[in-house]
């Protein structure tokens, strides 16, 4: 029954209960949690095996996607509520609060926690469709900063992109903190870790006939209220600090700026992305 702790050991006897049965951890020693161990400090690294989905949205919506849970971990004041949201097949560990506190190092108020598997790389033919008229894509080449990650796949996601194309030298996309800043819409927004990200958009305009342009500071570029796209659209974002390089913006059809006022000389990346997507995935 809901709410009575197991060891996490096989029975014999059959098992007719519809929710898993909890799991009672008293020390973050115990190895069946130790993909939990240090949040604070862990970053569980680019092609392992596990990634970590923390707080309440984020876990419920790892486990409402077509990502594989490998469990969840919960503090005892969650039990109630959370024993009939995770299916029978994924482990649920249960500690006291006082457990949970160390998993950050200090007050860990939200209480719930999940740990899920990394899917292999999706390559790009999988994720655009060629007989789709309407694409919208993003492409980060150098997009290091895991909260602008984070948020610029929560803004993706809000506008419809169909898919969001990094570079190698981007932070890990699931990456504890960049899932928590997106909001869980890494489960859901196809993501394209591209190995040659030049080659892969460069497919884009001779093999999906996409039209790409390049978000710079430039006084040659066209403003963007005054911009119009093709049925099939990608738009390039620089890094916070460098921006994109001539080679990046070479390869564009064409630049385009947003015009600032008061002073203002430049834009946070992700703000940058929800102006420039606002505009062009408006209803015609």
């Amino acid at each position: 029954m809901p709410g009575q702790f197991s060891n996490g050991q096989d029975s014999n006897e059959p098992q007719t209960e519809k929710f898993p049965s909890p799991i009672l951890i008293e020390s973050l020693d115990d190895p069946r949690v130790e993909a939990y161990r240090n949040l604070k400090m862990k970053n569980l690294q680019r092609g392992g095996e596990f990634f970590i989905a923390e707080g309440k949205k984020v876990v419920e919506r790892m486990l409402q996607s077509n990502f594989q849970a490998a469990s969840v971990f919960i503090s005892q004041k969650r039990l109630e509520e959370w024993t009939a949201k995770v299916p029978p097949c994924v482990p649920l560990y249960v500690a006291s609060q006082e457990v949970m506190n160390g998993l950050v190092g200090f007050d860990f108020h939200v209480g719930v926690v999940g740990c899920g598997v990394r899917q292999s790389r999706i390559p790009l033919e999988q994720v655009l469709p060629t007989d789709k008229k309407r694409l919208t894509v993003v492409a980060c080449p150098n997009c290091d900063n895991p909260e602008n990650l984070g948020a610029i796949i929560r803004i993706g996601a809000a506008f419809g992109i169909d898919a969001l194309l990094l570079g190698k030298s981007c932070c890990d996309p699931f990456s504890r903190r960049v899932i928590r800043v997106s909001m869980g819409a890494a489960f859901t927004l196809p993501i394209v870790e591209s190995a040659d990200l030049f080659s892969d958009l460069q497919r884009l305009k001779t093999e999906w006939q996409f039209e790409l342009s390049a978000a710079v500071l430039d006084d040659d570029a066209i403003r963007l209220h005054q911009a119009t796209r093709t049925s099939r659209f990608g738009i390039l974002l620089g890094n916070e600090d460098t921006g994109l390089d001539e080679s990046w913006i070479n390869l564009c059809n064409q630049k385009l700026t947003i015009p600032m006022c008061l002073g203002t000389d430049s834009l946070n990346v992700a703000v940058t992305a929800g102006i420039i997507l606002h505009h062009f995935t408006r209803p015609s």
